[in-house]
């Protein structure tokens, strides 16, 4: 349950702020234009359409976790920590985007979505070690991003090579 003990709502503005940000620049960097419609695609591809809401849920949740997990953070090391894990997350989210529609490298933003996702993996743990609740507001990131680096990977595989060998 969510409660507004003191310093939830300051944490749960920092969070939100950032989810914004991280959600802003995602969408600003995505282009579904002729490059992306031209590639294929595995047949269980979500549609384009559903995106935008999943990744609306996906970072409700982890901003709930954040601020849950700033909150109940019991020293200022443990604040430090989890602030450094979340800022190289949203780094890195936001990385995925610029590397494979900025770029046009999907083979490189598999590189860095496997990193991304163990980026997932270790907020889970630095939050889970003083809120082990909060840390659970995280599983749907990391099932969606799972899903994701899925379909990155097949993307790859189905539309290689990529750069100066390709014909974008």
């Amino acid at each position: 349950m969510i409660d507004f003990e003191p310093g939830f709502l300051s944490a749960l503005a920092g969070s939100a702020a950032v989810s914004i940000l991280v959600a802003g620049a995602g969408g600003f960097m995505t282009d579904t234009g002729p490059w992306y419609r031209s590639m294929k695609f595995p047949s269980w591809k979500p549609p384009d359409w559903a995106f935008g809401p999943i990744w609306t849920l996906v970072l409700v949740c982890a901003t709930l976790g954040s601020a849950k997990g700033l909150q109940a953070a019991p020293d200022d090391q443990t604040y430090w920590l989890c602030v450094a894990v979340l800022g190289l997350n949203a780094g890195l989210n936001i990385l995925w985007n610029a590397i494979f529609f900025a770029l046009r490298r999907p083979d490189w933003a598999f590189i860095e979505v496997v990193i991304f996702w163990l980026s997932i993996l270790a907020v889970m743990f630095v939050i889970g070690s003083h809120a082990p609740f909060a840390a659970l507001y995280f599983s749907p990131y990391l099932f969606w991003v799972g899903i994701a680096s899925l379909l990155n990977w097949k993307i790859v595989v189905l539309n290689r090579p990529f750069g100066a060998l390709s014909h974008d």
